[in-house]
Order: structure tokens, then C-alpha cells, then sequence
């Protein structure tokens, strides 16, 4: 009957998109991610593709610790992919009628590299957060950060610790010094409209405070050793 075999189709997408992620996860826990949809929409708008595979101990240990003061200070303790405290706060803020501040962590920004798309939407927002706890269970912490440092756009057309190093510091990504790493690091907020090359006074003010901050986090950034 019709409405059997539209059962049938309903149920065989359901399942394609409840297995699909988790084995593409066990998959990438071990392979390197070639392309994002991120790169290939990027493409589509005019920008080129630069992305440059390396292992996590060729990339220097001072840019994952900028990314963490920059980027997620807790990342290294917390359960899930998420960041409880800075959830609640948002929450507290929409009830109080402020304008919530983001809450996004690392892993959850590594789940939306790998599967989603751009922007700040409910549904997308809603698929985000079903995906980052499978991240965080099926991989541990290191891998997270060796993925979300060889996939982030660090500028247009720049995917990649390589690539921007190469790009912006004409280095390998092993030879970053701190401050190169914190210029880095500040960028990721809006890489198409800042650049770690020629930052202004407020990124390079900025990079100056993730550098304290890195030595202030301690063992806060014991996962990223």
C-alpha cells in the first residue's frame, strides 16, 4: 500500500540520520577530515580551499592552549561538549530581558564544522547541540581539538592551522610562536573580516590578554598537552 512504503522511506531516513553521524564519527576518529560543508559553501561564494592535514604533535602546543583562553577556558573538564555554567547564564540573561552572550564550545563548534552549516538558526542551533555529545563520548579530548584545529577557518579560503600559518606567518604550524598563536586564536570570531597578518589595536589587544590568560589557565589546559 502507499502509505505503507512512505512508512518504510520515513523510517530508513530516520535511521540514515540517527547512524550516519555516530559512524562518521568512528570513522574520523582515526581519518582526517578532508572537506567540511563549510569549505564547500565557502567555494561556492568565490573563496579558494586551502587546507593542509597535520597530526596534532606538528602543530605547536601553543596554539590549542590560545585557542582553550580564547575560545572555551573549560573546555578541558567538561562533560558532554557542553559548557553548563555559561548555558545557564544565557538562560538567565533571556529572563532577565538581556541579550544572551554565546555559549559555544569547542566541541560543539567541531560538531558544526564537521556537519553543519553556517549561521545561528533554531534548527541548526537544535542539530548541533544532538550532535556535540556523541563528539564528545565516541572522541576524546585531544582528538577534538587535533580535529577543530585542522578544520576551523582561520580566513577566507583558510582551513587549518597549516594553511593559515603558512598563509599569514609563511611558518609550518609547528613552529608558531605564542604570540602568532594568540593572533590566531582572536581571529576565529570573524575570520573573514579579521586577519592575524595585519591585526588593528583591539585584535592585538586582544591577543595580549589570551597570552596572560594562557598562563593563568594552569590545568585547565592539561588535555591540550
Amino acid at each position: 500500500m502507499p502509505g505503507g512504503r512512505w512508512r518504510q522511506r520515513i523510517l530508513r531516513l530516520l535511521a540514515v540520520l540517527l547512524l550516519a553521524p555516530p559512524l562518521l564519527l568512528l570513522v574520523f576518529r582515526f581519518v582526517p577530515v578532508p572537506l567540511t560543508p563549510l569549505m564547500l559553501i565557502r567555494a561556492v561564494q568565490g573563496h579558494g580551499i586551502a587546507h593542509d592535514w597535520v597530526a596534532y604533535d606538528r602543530i605547536a602546543p601553543s596554539l590549542a592552549q590560545a585557542v582553550i583562553a580564547a575560545e572555551d577556558n573549560s573546555f578541558c573538564e567538561q562533560s558532554f561538549g557542553f559548557d553548563f555554567a555559561a548555558l545557564q547564564g544565557q538562560i538567565d540573561a533571556a529572563l532577565d530581558g538581556d541579550r544572551p552572550r554565546g555559549a559555544s564550545t569547542i566541541t560543539m563548534q567541531t560538531a558544526k564544522n564537521l556537519f553543519l552549516w553556517p549561521g545561528r538558526d533554531p534548527v541548526r542551533k537544535l542539530v548541533e547541540a544532538w550532535l556535540t555529545p556523541q563528539v564528545a563520548l565516541l572522541w576524546p579530548k585531544r582528538r577534538i581539538l587535533e580535529v577543530y584545529l585542522n578544520s576551523v577557518e582561520f580566513g577566507p579560503g583558510l582551513y587549518g592551522a597549516e594553511a593559515a600559518a603558512q598563509a599569514f606567518f609563511d611558518r609550518p604550524a609547528e613552529r608558531l610562536t605564542p604570540a602568532q598563536a594568540a593572533q590566531l586564536a582572536v581571529v576565529l570570531p570573524a575570520p573573514l573580516e579579521w586577519s592575524a597578518a595585519n591585526p588593528s589595536g583591539y585584535l592585538r589587544g586582544r591577543a595580549a590578554t589570551v597570552q596572560r590568560r594562557v598562563g593563568q589557565l594552569g590545568p585547565l589546559l592539561g588535555c591540550a598537552r
